[in-house]
């Protein structure tokens, strides 16, 4: 699996798309195998939209420089808008798609983040979020400008706190822009640069000096960077141009406002110095053309007010002109035309591509690659975070396409969830009941029923279905009255349609008790010849990660035996939605340190499951907290593969299973999809009577998952 550096600003202003290329480039030229994603365009100065036309600058100078093809980033108004409507799990879960289109091919993903603005809780919060779903290691890009080493330790401290809350491990390490950047005092007019004495960060920064966090980079402050082309001028400040001359390559490293005699005007006249004066001091427009003559290649002169000189004196510095100096005209001012100069955007434009070339290579060399490849060695904890399951879990039941009844047909969240996973293509859903009635509640949710969402009248289809459950339970005695009347039940109608092949799988317990949706799978499709006995999981969305809790839903008391079976089950129900399982067998107590009924028959089922399954890791018993953070599974299981890092909690019964995951969800608020059945021949899931809409739409998408494994396995 790639992992991923995501580049976090600190402030806005540090140069962070010349540093993720510049990064880019110093991975590429020492082998590795590296790709660049940008989640989110954020448009900082007016006159990026003006220079870029609505493009993405990172993406698209990565685009142009390299064999990648990022995908388009998603706009910050976008992003804004999901998030004020309360669909930040949606768009969360398009970040991680087009993560994964790019990490696919390589071993490393360099993602860019958004720089803080005025909101700049609001950004740093977005850039967290993106950053831990992800799985990515975070790298701090600050520019000191003038700070002292106490005060960048601060703000590198604060920052980190932010974006990787109390797990401050995920900063790998900082890389410090601009080095050496004098301090700027803007009058309009002028701008005037003071001077900074370098400090010796790397040494008295207590973050780098105690090693807590990389100093992978110090790069200084180039001025020469952030000279526009007079081409750009002209563009982002929308003035005339009277001599094109060379505006596309001459650079303004400087802007002089000149009202000056030629006199006193001459130190000036260098090259790089754009000339602003008023269009009728002729005098100034003649000593530039003299400068232009003598070889001086100026940027350029722009006359403001609205003024042009006499047409005899243009004529005369014609010929300067032809030098390749570029002039320039705009209606407003000297000192509006001053203010604007000293407010221009300093980010590239896409079609500068030698100026981004300049900064990247002089950011690349800098860049301590040798230690980066060797940690990048380094294999760090997967943990498969909630956008990344849900991300995952839609793509592949799109991909099943299967056929999902679903028996509650007139339940309005049922109803809503049947139009989502159509609209998402997530199922083939087939609504059990009453067209009319359906369609009543579709208008009273204000939701349109698609015309091909397919519903099923169960007085059309009732009766085709008696004869093969007379048969399927002519074991029991079950005569053709008996199954006409248990068919009535909608729950064992939609479960004779998979037990006959015509649906892939079922989903039901909105209005229903677990066993009124077990019981009919228990009697038509039965358990699966490896299973001891049929159990339950949910898939927990916690902010971190996801993980499994087993069983919560189906057996009271399990013994040792159903116990250890519901471990493994549970763990390959793990495995097949993509976490890694790490088996917590859950008591009041942790190893040896309890003794008693309850806790004796953990401790056994842990060795049974141990003994049929050696290859999972599976430890137990194990109290809750020491399963799930590092810091108590340290204390109180040091030698535990398992502890502080279990993915999988297998609960001792139900009781303890099944008001434990009430618990973390309604309290934490967090999203769990099911109990999704294991151990049936195939899949028929509950839902909670408290389930959400989302709740079920994602149950739905497991049971078209399972049912595509299902049917792979039969296969084999």
């Amino acid at each position: 699996m790639a992992k991923s550096l995501f580049i976090a600003p600190t402030s806005s202003d540090s140069g962070l798309t010349s540093v993720c290329l510049g990064l880019l480039r110093a991975l590429e030229r020492v082998g590795v195998s590296v790709g660049f994603y940008k989640p989110f365009c954020q448009v900082v100065h007016q006159a990026d939209a003006t220079h870029n036309k609505g493009k993405d600058s990172s993406v698209e100078f990565v685009r142009s420089h390299s064999h990648l093809r990022p995908p388009t980033p998603i706009t910050l108004k976008e992003a804004q808008h999901a998030l004020n409507h309360n669909k930040s799990d949606l768009l969360l879960e398009r970040v991680v798609g087009e993560y994964q289109k790019v990490a696919c091919t390589v071993d490393v993903v360099i993602i860019e983040g958004l720089e803080p603005d005025q909101d700049g809780t609001y950004i740093t919060r977005l850039n967290a979020e993106v950053a831990r779903n992800l799985g990515s290691e975070i790298i701090l890009l600050t520019s000191p400008k003038g700070c002292n080493p106490i005060e960048l330790d601060e703000q590198l401290g604060f920052s980190a706190r932010l974006l990787s809350g109390h797990n401050e491990a995920d900063v790998l390490g900082v890389i410090l822009n601009k080095i050496g950047a004098p301090k700027e005092r803007k009058i309009p007019g002028m701008t005037t640069l003071t001077a900074i004495p370098p400090e010796d960060y790397r040494n008295k920064c207590n973050v780098f000096s105690s090693g807590q966090y990389r100093l992978l980079a110090e790069i200084p402050w180039e001025p020469s960077l952030l000279a526009p082309r007079v081409s750009d001028i002209a563009r982002e400040l929308k003035v005339d141009v009277l001599h094109e001359g060379q505006m596309q390559t001459r650079r303004v490293h400087r802007v002089s406002v000149c009202a000056r005699t030629i006199s006193n005007m001459t130190e000036i006249l260098k090259s790089g110095t754009l000339l602003v004066t008023p269009g009728d001091r002729e005098d100034i427009v003649v000593a530039a053309a003299v400068a232009a003559l003598n070889g001086v290649p100026m940027a350029g002169i722009l006359l403001t007010g609205g003024l042009l000189p006499d047409q005899r004196v243009i004529e005369l510095c014609r010929r300067a002109m032809e030098t390749g100096m570029p002039v320039l005209s705009t209606t407003t001012n000297t000192y509006e035309t001053a203010h604007m100069l000293a407010g221009l955007s300093r980010s590239i434009p896409i079609d500068d591509p030698e100026r981004i070339d300049t900064a990247m290579n002089l950011i690349a060399p800098r860049i301590d690659t040798d230690w980066l490849q060797e940690h990048l060695k380094v294999p760090r904890q997967t943990r498969m975070s909630p956008p990344a399951f849900r991300h995952q879990l839609s793509e592949r039941a799109r991909a099943a396409n299967k056929r999902i009844v679903l028996p509650e047909g007139h339940e309005p969240r049922t109803v809503q969830a049947a139009i989502i996973c159509h609209q998402r293509q997530l199922a083939r859903c087939a609504l059990i009941g009453s067209a009319a009635e359906i369609r009543a509640v579709a208008a009273s949710l204000g939701m349109e029923l698609p015309p091909d969402l397919e519903i099923i009248e169960p007085s059309e289809v009732r009766k085709r279905y008696v004869a093969p459950m007379v048969e399927l339970r002519k074991h029991k005695g079950t005569s053709a009255e008996m199954a006409e009347s248990m068919l009535e039940d909608n729950v064992v109608l939609g479960t004779m349609m998979v037990a006959l092949d015509e649906a892939d799988g079922l989903v039901s317990g909105a209005i229903h008790t677990t066993a009124n949706t077990v019981r009919p799978a228990l009697q038509l499709i039965k358990t699966h010849n490896n299973a001891k006995v049929v159990s339950s999981v949910f898939f927990m969305l916690l902010p971190q990660q996801v993980v499994v809790y087993g069983d919560c839903a189906i057996n009271p008391d399990p013994n040792p035996e159903q116990l250890a079976d519901i471990a493994i089950q549970s763990a390959q129900s793990a495995e097949a939605f993509g976490i890694e399982p790490r088996v917590a067998m859950i008591s009041y107590s942790t190893g040896e340190s309890g003794s008693g009924r309850d806790v004796d028959k953990v401790r056994e089922a842990t060795r049974l499951a141990r003994e049929r399954r050696p290859d999972l890791l599976i430890d137990g018993p194990l109290q809750y907290d020491a399963a799930a953070i590092a810091s108590v599974g340290l204390s109180k299981a040091p030698n535990s593969q398992v502890a502080g890092r279990a993915t999988v909690f297998v609960f001792p019964d139900l009781n303890t299973g099944n008001t434990t995951y009430k618990a973390v969800q309604r309290s934490a608020n967090v999203v769990s999809i099911g109990p999704m059945l294991q151990g049936l021949n195939k899949p028929v899931n509950d839902l909670s009577r408290g389930a959400l809409v989302e709740d079920i739409v994602f149950t739905i998408a497991i049971t078209a998952v399972q049912a595509k494994q299902v049917e792979d396995a039969s296969k084999t």
